[in-house]
C-alpha cells in the first residue's frame, strides 16, 4: 500500500482554537470538576470514515493526513473489505451531510486495534481518528470510591438507569460548557454512536433525579472489553455515581477491560492507572471473546434481584457493596 506518511506535518499546520501545540485535548466529564489534557497522541487524517464509502466515480482525496505503523493493517483492512485501494490513491467521496455515519463495522475494527474518532467542533463535518501512546485503564474491581460517594451511591440519591436514554447522554457529554464552548463529539461522531447503540454495542447509564436527566457515562462494547468515551454531570456527583455503577456492573457482566482512553487526575482519583498502547492492545487481545453478560442484561439482573429482596432492596446498597468487596 501506497504509504502517506509523507502528508503527516501538514497535520502540525493545521492546529485549530482547541489544539495545543499541535496536540488536541479531550473532556472527559462535562459538568462539575471537568478537567482539560493537552494529549500525547498520533492522529491521521485521512479517515477510517472516507474508507467506508464506494462512490461510483471516486475522487483523489485533498485533505492532508497519514495512516502509518500500526494503523496501516486497519487501513489494509478496510480497503479489502470496501475495495477501496486502487494503485497507490485512496479515494473517498466528501462526507455529503453531517448526518452520515461511521459504519459500525468500521467503528468497531478501529476500537479493536486502540484508535477511536474526534472531530474539531460540534458542527465539523471531518473526523480524525485517534492513537494515544499511553491509554489510561480502570481495572475491573479497582474502583476507588470515596466515602462520601459510597453514602450518596448507598443513599440512591439518584435514580440510575441503563440504555434509558443514550441519545441524550450523549448530547449531555457535547454540549457546551462557559470555558468549553466547543465539543469534540460532532453531530457525525453522536449519529455513529447512536447508530452503534442500536446494533448493540453502544451503552450508556443514566442518573435521574426525578424525571430530569442529570448525569450520565456512554462507551463502546465489544468482546470483554468496554471504551469508556465521556461523562457528564449536572449534580453534584452525578457523573461518579454512574461511573461506579458502570464498573460494578460490567465485573457483574464478565467484562476484562475498561479503557478511559487518556489519564487524568480525576480518573486516577478514581483508580485508573497508565500503560502503553502495546500493553493495552494485548490486554484487548486477552479479552477476546463473548462476554457472560450484556450491559443491559446484567443490569436487569441487579434488577431482579432488588425485585425479589422486596422492602429490603436497594440497588444503590448492591452497587456500594460490590465496590467495597473489590476495590
Amino acid at each position: 500500500m501506497h504509504s502517506l506518511a509523507g502528508w503527516f506535518p501538514a497535520i502540525r499546520e493545521r492546529t485549530r482554537s482547541n489544539y495545543s501545540a499541535g496536540k488536541p485535548s479531550k473532556i472527559l466529564e462535562n459538568g462539575r470538576g471537568t478537567e482539560t489534557r493537552t494529549l500525547d497522541l498520533r492522529f491521521w487524517r485521512p479517515t477510517l470514515y472516507q474508507l467506508s464509502y464506494a462512490p461510483a466515480a471516486a475522487t483523489r482525496l485533498g485533505q492532508s493526513g497519514s495512516f502509518a505503523q500500526a494503523p496501516i493493517d486497519v487501513i489494509k483492512m478496510a480497503c479489502a473489505a470496501n475495495a477501496w485501494h486502487r494503485g497507490d490513491v485512496m479515494h473517498a467521496p466528501r462526507p455529503q451531510s453531517s448526518s452520515a455515519t461511521i459504519p459500525a463495522d468500521l467503528l468497531l475494527l478501529a476500537y479493536r486495534n486502540g484508535i477511536f474518532p474526534m472531530a474539531d467542533s460540534r458542527k465539523d463535518q471531518e473526523i480524525f481518528w485517534v492513537e494515544p501512546r499511553e491509554r489510561a485503564t480502570i481495572p475491573i474491581g479497582g474502583f476507588r470510591m470515596s466515602r462520601s460517594l459510597a453514602r450518596t451511591i448507598r443513599q440512591d440519591r439518584f435514580s440510575v438507569t441503563c440504555d434509558r436514554a443514550f441519545d441524550e447522554v450523549v448530547e449531555g457529554c457535547a454540549e457546551p460548557r462557559p470555558d468549553h464552548p466547543e465539543s469534540w463529539i460532532s453531530q457525525r461522531i453522536a449519529a455513529s454512536y447512536a447508530a452503534l447503540h442500536k446494533a448493540g454495542h453502544a451503552h450508556s447509564i443514566e442518573c435521574w433525579d426525578g424525571n430530569n436527566l442529570v448525569g450520565g457515562v456512554y462507551g463502546v462494547s465489544f468482546d470483554k472489553v468496554f471504551c469508556g468515551e465521556s461523562m457528564f454531570s449536572r449534580r453534584r456527583d452525578a457523573s461518579k455515581v454512574a461511573l461506579a455503577w458502570l464498573l460494578a456492573l460490567l465485573e457483574r457482566a464478565g467484562c476484562e477491560l475498561f479503557d478511559c482512553q487518556f489519564m487524568t487526575d480525576h480518573l486516577a482519583s478514581l483508580g485508573a492507572v497508565a500503560m502503553s498502547q502495546s500493553d493495552y492492545l494485548a490486554r484487548v487481545a486477552a479479552a477476546s471473546g463473548p462476554q457472560p453478560l450484556s450491559l443491559p442484561e446484567a443490569y436487569a439482573s441487579l434488577s431482579e434481584e432488588v425485585s425479589l429482596a422486596g422492602a429490603d432492596g436497594s440497588p444503590g446498597k448492591r452497587i456500594a457493596h460490590s465496590l467495597t468487596q473489590t476495590s
